[in-house]
């Protein structure tokens, strides 16, 4: 709660503080505003928030046995004993072996006629893309040359286009 005083706060300041806190009551009647508190409303306020408080202890608590219980039913059957140990190891050597062929898997994974097939339609997109590029090339050379009647050793020099620059078959 802000009931800090100081020469800075005016009294209705004060007043909208403590009706902001439910402290205080307030109501317009006519022109004015009337505000009032019953010592009452106070410890109304004060054993609802105790019942609040105490329903969510309760609840709390009731959580705590409930995973407390599970807990222990949890433990049961995970004793630590040397055959759960040794079970535990095999475990996390399998874990191991398993990481290892799944790296060796890996290793050979571009021999897989699915990752083959799928390079392949990789390709073609790229070469019809580089063919399509290459046809717009030209097409601007062509227009360059009618247009301004430059020689297509010049715009091949000019825009560091290849000589050789040709379709991909």
């Amino acid at each position: 709660m802000k009931y800090v005083h100081s020469a800075s706060m005016s009294v209705k300041e004060i007043l909208q503080s403590l009706v902001d806190d439910g402290m205080v009551d307030t109501d317009r009647i006519g022109t004015s505003n009337y505000f009032w508190a019953f010592p009452s409303k106070a410890l109304h306020a004060r054993k609802r928030k105790l019942g609040e408080l105490e329903s969510q202890l309760a609840e709390s608590n009731q959580k705590k046995e409930a995973l407390q219980k599970s807990i222990e039913k949890s433990k049961i059957g995970r004793e630590d004993t040397a055959e759960r140990a040794a079970l535990i190891e095999e475990l996390a050597t399998l874990r191991q072996k398993k990481e290892q062929l799944k790296a060796e898997i890996d290793k050979y994974r571009e021999c897989d006629p699915d990752v083959i097939e799928e390079m392949r339609q990789t390709n073609k997109v790229a070469k019809e893309a580089a063919n399509r590029w290459t046809d717009n090339i030209f097409a601007i050379k062509s227009w360059a040359k009618r247009k301004f009647g430059f020689e297509e050793s010049r715009i091949d020099k000019g825009f560091g286009i290849p000589e050789d620059l040709d379709y991909i078959d």
